[in-house]
């Protein structure tokens, strides 16, 4: 998820300095292979505590397959973790292994940083193929995907029970969402039916794919901002903060929607399935929650897919090994490991289900019909010169001080200044 604040400046500057450092770090050495027999230690980088637990059990499961190997955690926190890689890597101390994003990938591909799996008997067919694509640069897979997430519509069934509203089901459309919002929103209450928060995976991506719009082409390099449809899937979220359906963009910005709906003020919240695991364990919740598919707009009820990937650090002293604990760590036994846990729906086929079983309360198996009709996570070479704006500009049209429509139109034409600058 990106939910940046940063200023357009600031990120074109952390952008150029990022490029320049991770191309300055191709230049170094590259590793050399594992030792025959000898005591290795390999750093794996992550960033979700929560996650924390299986990993280690991944990592003690390819120690059994390879006793001389000791792979070390090493978590950073996610607000952290993309400057503390970027500094290491130019450092050369990046680890041997870590977590990618979408968002990140082709910088670090591009970049040399990143060394391909094509060798690692990695067969694509057991892995989503919008992960494959997202994970793929210049022709060769350069990360194992390791879990997904799609989207859906989390709900309050205390709130609904009250109203005396019906559950949101498979079939609701746009026009269902609202008139449900209106039902649930109780101004003397402080009550609101829906969270139109400025969340690009969890809430407008989705809504403009489902009017048939596109965040970005799918080669990277056009916006699609500056389409009717895109258009379309903003003014859903802007509409219901008008309505007084959602708290407006000042008061998300003063309490996180997500905290809205935890307290009983939101009676529903589109979320990630990563939310899954953090909703079953907080007590003011678990138990008056549950998920239902989104809401279909005039081209469907399309969801985002995202997903992590593990990578490998091209200049890793076991280069060899390294790769092979990728591969592992986004491999079959690995995921059942990830599907026990519940914390993330494993990318490997046919290991969902075990996800879906480890939290019976909730009806998941939503997160998983969402692949049917998914679309992928929008990128770029460079993601983050372009999410910088987009940020801002739709800052403005969540407090009103700008149309949807103008702020589009100003959205699309410096988004694309920024998309062509990629390609000089």
């Amino acid at each position: 998820m990106l939910r940046s604040a940063i200023t357009r400046r600031g990120a074109a500057a952390v952008a150029l300095a990022a490029t320049a450092a991770l191309a300055l770090s191709a230049c170094s050495d590259s590793g050399s292979a594992a030792g025959d027999g000898e005591a290795v230690t390999l750093e794996y980088g992550v960033w979700d505590q929560k996650q924390e637990a299986a990993m280690k059990e991944i990592a003690a499961a390819f120690t059994e397959e390879h006793p001389e190997v000791t792979v070390k955690l090493v978590t950073t926190p996610y607000k952290e973790y993309f400057t503390k890689l970027q500094t290491s890597v130019s450092g050369g101390s990046a680890p041997d292994v870590f977590w990618m994003n979408g968002p990140n990938f082709q910088l670090y591909a591009s970049n040399g940083v990143l060394a391909p799996l094509d060798d690692q008997g990695i067969d694509p067919a057991d892995y989503p193929q919008g992960l494959v694509d997202l994970y793929t640069f210049d022709g060769a897979l350069f990360g194992a995907p390791k879990d997904f997430d799609t989207v859906g519509l989390w709900y309050n069934t205390e709130l609904f029970d009250a109203a005396g509203v019906a559950y949101p089901e498979a079939g609701w459309t746009w026009d269902d969402l609202k008139a449900t919002a209106a039902k649930l929103t109780d101004p003397a209450k402080g009550q609101f039916g829906i969270a139109a928060s400025q969340f690009g995976q969890e809430n407008y991506y989705n809504s403009i794919a489902q009017a048939g719009g596109e965040v970005i082409s799918p080669d990277g390099t056009e916006s699609g901002y500056g389409s009717p449809e895109a258009l379309a899937g903003i003014e859903l979220w802007t509409d219901l903060i008008a309505a007084g359906s959602s708290p407006t963009a000042q008061q998300m910005t003063d309490t996180n929607p997500e905290d809205l709906f935890f307290s009983g003020k939101v009676a529903m919240f589109q979320n990630g399935s990563w939310a899954a695991g953090a909703y079953a364990d907080n007590p003011d919740i678990a138990d008056k929650v549950n998920v239902a598919p989104l809401a279909a707009g005039p081209d469907g009820n399309q969801s985002v897919i995202h997903g992590l990937a593990n990578v490998v650090n091209a200049k890793s002293d076991q280069l060899e090994l390294a790769k092979e604990f990728a591969a592992f760590a986004s491999g079959e036994a690995a995921s059942d490991i990830m599907a026990d846990s519940g914390t993330v729906i494993p990318a490997f086929d046919g290991k969902q289900q075990a996800w879906v079983d480890a939290l019976p309360q909730y009806d998941l198996q939503v997160y998983i019909d969402a692949l049917d009709t998914a679309v992928a996570y929008p990128v770029s070479k460079n993601t983050a010169a372009w999410t910088s704006i987009e940020s801002e500009i739709l800052s403005q049209v969540w407090a009103g001080s700008i149309s949807p429509k103008d702020g589009l139109q100003q959205l699309a034409t410096e988004m694309q200044a920024a998309l062509d600058s990629e390609s000089e």
